[in-house]
């Protein structure tokens, strides 16, 4: 067993592997976050080697696996990149590399746990179930009986925040599930978890939208008109009726001409045969 120390390597260019072979993350790290004297591990990392695999662990980045062999098809894939902190009883606990390599239905994860040692170093690997994985991270960083609170990292604001949740559930107002749930928003919010409810607040489609202004409503209008007239300005060079139902006209009283404007008279056909069909 040997435990190396790497500087800026990220784990995902091992000499071992060739030039088109370099390791491809599917995910962006998420930032440095958590307690102030652990962030100065970001930028290194550290290797261990057991049995015919070598682990290299990036804090703040990545985890990979590496084989050490001269087979033709000996591995090395990534287990996981960084995404988020484990806490428990406002104690960082470990640190969660997920959106690894794929395996199976899934992706690889790796937990890892962080003890105090001596010196900063890999300890030990494991896999306790497939494709998830556990490493244990030994430091002297993490050695003081204060070194992992949650509480003191915390801006001011949110610590009164996670104040009130207390002093709320001290006076009955609340459950223990309900002063969990406005933690895990706290802890979010101050970058300790991945906020998974992200992607379900960006809609895909947004056709009831909503202005906070009148202009800014007029300006849409104008926009969505002059795309009108544009259409109907396309439909009109190939010959095609404007009014596709029987006996449709134009409103009453519609200020809008019925002649091509001037802006869509410059607007071009982009070559794209399959615009009319899009149209249409």
């Amino acid at each position: 067993m040997k435990i190396v120390e790497e500087p800026n390597t990220f784990g995902l260019n091992s000499p071992l592997l060739a030039q088109g072979n370099r390791l491809q993350p599917r995910a962006t790290p998420s930032p440095v976050s958590g307690p102030a004297h652990l962030q100065k591990l970001a930028g290194k990392c550290f290797s261990f080697i057991e049995s015919t695999y070598k682990y290299e662990f990036c804090p703040f980045h990545n985890i990979t696996q590496h084989e050490q062999s001269f087979r033709w098809n000996a591995y090395s894939g990534i287990l996981g990149i960084w995404q988020e902190w484990e806490i428990v009883n406002n104690t960082f606990t470990a640190m969660w590399m997920r959106e690894g390599d794929s395996c199976g239905n899934k992706n690889r994860q790796t937990k890892v746990l962080l003890t105090c040692g001596q010196s900063s170093k890999l300890a030990q690997v494991s896999e306790p179930s497939t494709c998830v994985y556990s490493l244990t991270f030994q430091s002297p960083l993490v050695c003081h009986p204060h070194a992992l609170l949650v509480y003191p990292t915390l801006p001011e604001r949110l610590q009164e925040d996670w104040n009130e949740a207390e002093q709320a559930l001290y006076d009955g107002l609340i459950t223990e599930q309900g002063y969990n749930k406005m933690l895990k928003e706290i802890f979010e919010e101050a970058g300790f978890l991945k906020n998974k409810k992200l992607k379900e607040k960006q809609p895909v489609s947004n056709p009831s939208r909503k202005f906070d202004t009148l202009e800014q409503c007029g300006e849409e209008v104008r926009k969505q008109t002059e795309e009108v007239e544009r259409l109907k300005a396309l439909l009109s060079q190939h010959g095609i009726q404007h009014n596709t139902q029987p006996g449709a006209t134009e409103p009453p009283n519609s200020h809008q001409p019925t002649t091509t404007t001037p802006a869509s008279k410059e607007r071009h056909l982009r070559g794209d045969t399959g615009l009319l069909s899009d149209v249409l």
